[in-house]
């Protein structure tokens, strides 16, 4: 059997954003720490490129997902952990080794109970419009928050226990029933495509101009999505819709 080279290329993209987890932990160990953090936002990127890929070329294969998941594991489960500990306590061990160990395990289990959901046999209902806890995406650009807080806040000094205190945090969000928006694949009307295509284009050149000013904000506006009000209102959405 021989499969067309295109339908190669979600995996590769998998595979690429894998290679950019891994990086990102060099850069850490070398102190690049701005440099590594960047590589997470690209892994993440990647991800989010690789199953709209495997959809449009009908490439979507169990090896697929599979490989999707591991890499997630490492990008946005073991990559954060480590970069926030070498930033915070410089590899030493204690409360941050702690911390970090508990946000990788969080994640293992946040994919691992999304793979089992993954696999329920479909009953043709739409695709839910919430997840149940915070994606591992989600959740390592949440756990890099304080270092996007102290590029964007110049002599700004964190203290490590407090980073080791929001990674367990993180972690939390990870692993619990909260329900968070699901960013899936979305249509739109005709008529706003080219209000969608200036918002892109505007928020490519905030990360461009003012990087850590912009994950900043779209951190705390995710937040900002968790909280008990908000999650209220879209109950009440949906049952006036």
């Amino acid at each position: 059997m021989r499969l067309p080279l295109e339908q190669l290329l979600p995996n590769l993209v998998t595979l690429g954003a894998l290679c950019a987890g891994l990086t990102a932990i060099r850069f850490a160990v070398q102190g690049a720490f701005d440099t590594a953090a960047g590589l997470i936002i690209l892994a993440a990127v990647l991800d989010g490129l690789d199953g709209s890929l495997a959809r449009l070329l009908r490439s979507e294969s169990a090896m697929g997902a599979e490989l999707d998941s591991l890499c997630d594991f490492v990008d946005f489960g073991v990559a954060p952990a480590l970069v926030i500990h070498l930033w915070a306590y410089g590899g030493a061990g204690g409360a941050g080794w702690i911390a970090a160990l508990v946000f990788a395990v969080a994640c293992a289990l946040r994919l691992a109970r999304f793979n089992i959901h993954s696999r329920v046999p479909s009953t043709g209902e739409p695709r839910p419009k919430t997840f149940s806890g915070v994606p591992s995406p989600a959740g390592a650009m949440l756990a890099l928050l304080p270092i996007f807080v102290a590029n964007l806040i110049p002599g700004a000094v964190l203290p490590a226990p407090l980073c080791a205190a929001w990674l367990v945090i993180v972690a939390a969000l990870m692993v619990s029933r909260r329900r968070t928006p699901a960013f899936g694949p979305v249509r739109v009307r005709v008529s706003q495509a080219r209000l969608l295509l200036l918002a892109a284009v505007a928020l490519g050149a905030a990360l461009l101009t003012y990087p850590w000013l912009t994950l900043v904000v779209l951190d705390l506006g995710y937040l900002m999505m968790l909280l008990p009000g908000a999650e209220l209102r879209r109950r009440f959405a949906r049952k006036d819709g």
